[in-house]
């Protein structure tokens, strides 16, 4: 049987608070609380926070970890990394599904720590290395500048060890959004994983004149792109768009398919699509 592992990178579904309306501070001690790491399917590992994900994926030649949280969350994730019995020096590549700090915050001090080449689009390199967007309004202070040491392209495998991912160009949330496809043994099937980026508008202007006027298009064809995937289970990058602690539950209480879900993509494709509709049309007085 042929199945799809969903890790849907920090799809937001969540309507978006104006920075004015949010305490930051608060928000980002929250996303921060300490979570036990562990191994979700195959090779793939949880080692992110309570509220921000990060994923390792292992193999004997080396390890591949996706995303860095926010820049005070790089020492928990290194510290999961090792509670699973894994060496930070083992790491040797390091991904990003988008460019906002509450993800590549803290790929800088990752990236001293385990020495790993950090590969992303070409489309967030100018914001990793600058630190922030010069497009999106700033919600809070800057992730640290990080330098990025290859650019994926779309389609472009990514070989290391025994593991293959697929980068796939999933704009909109920012102008280089990268979702990952990857295959993973489980059980006599085989599970072909997509990490996917944030599908969620997220304060960024949808009318132009913001620099970003293809922010619509992008959207769309983002949306086309995953709704045509099919998915049995699904993981995100903010902890509460996926239940994670309620299938970490279960998963503990002996449900091997916790995190199984076959409809949950297409639910939450739906569900950004009309926050989506619904923040155009107020952008534009309708």
């Amino acid at each position: 049987m042929f199945r799809i592992l969903v890790s849907a990178a920090a799809l937001a579904l969540a309507p978006s608070a104006s920075a004015q309306q949010t305490d930051w501070a608060k928000v980002r001690a929250e996303w921060n609380q300490p979570m036990a790491p562990f191994r979700i399917l195959g090779n793939v590992h949880y080692v992110g926070t309570a509220g921000i994900a990060a994923y390792l994926i292992t193999s004997p030649q080396g390890h591949i970890l996706i995303d860095g949280g926010m820049a005070e969350s790089a020492p928990l994730i290194a510290a999961n990394i090792e509670k699973l019995g894994f060496k930070l020096a083992d790491v040797k590549i390091l991904l990003i599904n988008h460019a906002h700090w509450d993800h590549a915050g803290g790929l800088a001090e990752l990236k001293r720590r385990t020495g790993a080449r950090l590969l992303a689009s070409a489309a967030d390199t100018p914001a990793l290395e600058a630190g922030r967007s010069d497009y999106r309004p700033d919600i809070t202070s800057s992730a640290p500048p990080v330098k990025v040491d290859g650019v994926l392209k779309d389609g472009e495998e990514i070989h290391f060890g025994t593991n293959t991912l697929v980068a796939h160009l999933t704009p909109g949330h920012t102008k280089g959004c990268t979702s990952f496809t990857m295959q993973v043994p489980s059980g006599g099937d085989s599970l072909t994983v997509l990490f996917a980026c944030s599908m969620s508008v997220a304060d960024q202007p949808l009318t132009p004149g913001h620099g970003y006027d293809a922010a619509p298009s992008d959207f769309r064809a983002t949306f086309a792109k995953l709704r045509a995937t099919q998915a049995d289970v699904f993981l995100s990058f903010h902890a509460e768009q996926f239940d994670l602690a309620a299938k970490r539950a279960k998963q503990l209480a002996g449900d091997a398919e916790a995190f199984v879900d076959p409809g949950e993509l297409a639910r939450r494709v739906d569900a950004a699509q009309a926050d989506f509709e619904a923040e155009l049309k107020r952008e534009n007085g309708k």
